[in-house]
């Protein structure tokens, strides 16, 4: 017996409650069993319903049906069993109140000390193809969310347990305190429990609001802003800092188990918030070029390329990467769309990078680079991200994520030099490297061998001759015949005028400025081929 009251025992006895009947209801069975088994060691009385009732007895536990708790069958394809005083009033009767235990006791309510509930899997349901509008509905708990609040409000007196991840930590508190919990893990349960039942019902108001018509297959449409934005994402981690030491910062996931913020860390250092940031900004670059018909590679220093670069393998995609800008690659991240092969990990692992990240890596791969201990390697499923979201003061900015893209069919020519094949090569590939560069911003770059490369990067400049200027100032390689994308119109043809003057020999823009013509008529004069696209990809933040 552990004496409660020791000093060295923080437990009071007067915080302990012992369970010795529980309310079992489940769609996840993971872990049912054994701690179902848990509890009836501490000779507690198993309450259950339909199918957890029956995986129970299966398993060769007493059980207990909640028709019998209640004297009311389950009904209406069980959309009533455990809608009931009888559950509820066992549930909510404050223990230590005269009048709730007289009440109880008038109608013949037995107290339930533990609720162990998790609740039907709507958003799964929802997410199915061709699901059926009928079985969006059904999915909808409504006895499981009703338990769960009613023992979460009850907490100084009743358990709720909606998360099997706390089956194993229960077993051992009630093994080590005689078969009772402490307030304090009631307190931490029913906290967990609102946050269950709050992210539910928020999953089920963003379902229905995206369905278009309430009956046959269920058609969603996201096309709409939510009229309510929810976002209840729970935490993954704590991370060290934030973009600097004295800056706290988490990770929040938000379910899909795809993406950057749920990718599997393979080796290394734990991911920083700087490093999170960088790999989604390379991820989301290198995802613009399908990995079935060319690798490509990017490197990021501060959410900006310093090198991008496609290729027929990984290894050359990398080391063009890596040609464009040598220097500013020291210690940045890098994407790659396809598996990373042992050719390209024994080149990559010359470098000092921080992380990188793809979709795979083959095990001579991960061979090569175990030699370096801090580098984090991390593995990613591809997500669609469907909306961008920014903090502001006061609120938060919403918008659909840019995933357009331009194809040469798109393009208008308005200069008389047409681009030669080549240049329109080069210039698609560089007009899909600028999406991704901080405005304003000029991406130069050229197209040789069959694949893109960029050559000089001018990004988050205040002006956008400066960027000209300033991708040009970076350019490692020669400038002479390559191509430019601005992520914006030329309001001036001094923008123009510095890339021609620079080497390019094409370049690709949104149009729309009110001195168009003077651009164009500036390009015609530089014997520079110039194409619009209609279409500006500012990058803000």
């Amino acid at each position: 017996m552990i004496d409660h009251t020791s000093a060295t025992s923080p437990v009071q006895t007067i915080d302990l409650r012992p369970i010795r009947r529980a309310l079992l209801s489940v769609t996840d069975k993971t872990g049912l069993v054994d701690f179902a088994r848990a509890l009836a060691s501490h000779n507690v009385e198993l309450v259950s319903t339909g199918g957890t009732s029956k995986a129970l007895r299966d398993a060769g536990l007493t059980v207990r049906d909640i028709s019998d708790l209640t004297g009311f069958p389950e009904m209406l394809d069980g959309r009533v069993k455990t809608l009931h005083p009888k559950v509820h009033g066992g549930i909510l009767h404050i223990r230590s109140n005269a009048e709730h235990v007289a009440a109880v006791n008038a109608h013949a309510i037995e107290p339930i000390d533990m609720v162990v509930v998790n609740l039907y899997a709507f958003e799964k349901t929802a997410q199915r193809p061709g699901v059926a509008f009928a079985d969006v509905i059904e999915n909808i708990d409504i006895g499981g969310p009703s338990m769960v609040r009613s023992a979460a409000k009850n907490f100084e007196d009743v358990a709720i347990v909606t998360a099997t991840a706390d089956y194993t930590a229960l077993a051992e508190e009630l093994a080590a305190n005689s078969g009772s919990l402490t307030r304090a893990t009631r307190w931490r349960l029913a906290k967990l429990a609102f946050a269950v039942t709050a992210a539910y019902d928020a999953g089920i108001a963003t379902a229905l609001e995206s369905i278009v018509t309430p009956s046959g297959p269920a058609v969603f449409s996201y096309d709409e802003l939510p009229q309510t934005l929810r976002v209840i994402d729970p935490l993954a981690k704590t991370l060290r800092y934030g973009e600097n030491p004295h800056q706290k910062a988490a990770l929040y996931i938000d379910g899909s188990g795809k993406g950057v913020a749920a990718a599997q860390q393979l080796q290394g250092k734990e991911l920083s918030y700087n490093n999170i940031v960088d790999l989604d900004a390379c991820w989301e670059l290198v995802s613009e070029f399908d990995s079935s018909s060319e690798a490509a590679v990017a490197i990021i220093k501060h959410t900006n390329p310093c090198g991008a670069s496609t290729g027929d393998t990984v290894l050359e995609a990398y080391l063009r990467a890596l040609e464009a800008d040598p220097i500013s690659a020291f210690g940045g991240v890098i994407g790659i769309n396809r598996e990373v092969d042992a050719a390209a990990a024994e080149e990559i692992a010359k470098l000092f990078v921080e992380a990188i990240v793809a979709p795979s890596f083959t095990p001579a791969a991960l061979e090569r680079f175990a030699s370096k201990k801090n580098l984090r390697l991390v593995q990613i499923a591809p997500a669609d991200t469907p909306r961008i979201f920014k903090q502001v003061s006061g609120g938060l900015l919403v918008q659909d994520a840019d995933r357009l893209r331009i194809t040469e069919a798109q393009l208008q020519i308005v200069t008389e030099r047409k681009p030669t094949p080549e240049e329109l090569r080069a210039l698609l590939f560089s007009w899909r490297v600028c999406k991704h560069v901080k405005s304003n911003a000029i991406v130069y770059a050229r197209f040789a061998e069959g694949h893109g490369q960029t050559v000089g990067i001018g990004a988050g400049q205040m002006s956008r001759v400066d960027a000209a200027r300033f991708g040009a100032m970076k350019a490692v390689l020669p400038l002479t015949n390559s191509v430019a994308a601005s992520d914006a119109f030329f309001p001036f043809a001094d923008g123009l005028e510095t890339v021609a003057n620079a080497g390019a020999t094409a370049v690709i823009q949104p149009g729309g400025s009110v001195r168009d013509a003077e651009v164009i008529e500036a390009a015609n004069r530089l014997g520079v081929a110039m194409v619009f696209t209609g279409v500006r990809h500012f990058r803000h933040g």
